[in-house]
């Protein structure tokens, strides 16, 4: 996997509810414009499932298949592994980390610039 992080002047608590609300994502995502969890799941969950409503219009079904309350969770869409996501206590905040497949390496601009949104969105 490839990361990409930034260190935000943040409690890691606010940093996690931001990752892991949904109705959040469009706001830091570029490229997610809605989702939403299968029933019975009511937040991110392990092996909990959903839709993600893609920038380019694209519906694409989701699974979370790695999930640390607090610290960690990654995800497959359409049956393809693809971000994770990080957040770590620091002296001064937070560091939250995404990670992307190697394959994927061009995505990593796409995640810093979600992690600049992350910072705004908590500062």
């Amino acid at each position: 996997m490839l990361s990409v992080h930034r260190v935000i002047a943040a409690p890691p608590q606010a940093a996690w509810e931001l990752l892991v609300d949904l109705d959040a994502w469009p706001r830091w995502g570029p490229s997610i414009k809605g989702a939403e969890l299968d029933h019975p799941y009511r937040e991110l969950a392990p092996h909990a499932t959903g839709t993600v409503h893609t920038s380019l219009g694209v519906k694409l079904p989701f699974v979370i298949t790695d999930f640390d309350p607090g610290r960690y969770w990654a995800w497959k869409v359409a049956g393809i592994p693809a971000t994770g996501h990080r957040v770590e206590p620091v002296d001064d905040g937070a560091r939250v980390t995404m990670e992307v497949p190697w394959w994927a390496a061009a995505y990593v601009t796409v995640c810093a610039l979600a992690l600049r949104r992350i910072e705004k969105l908590l500062s």
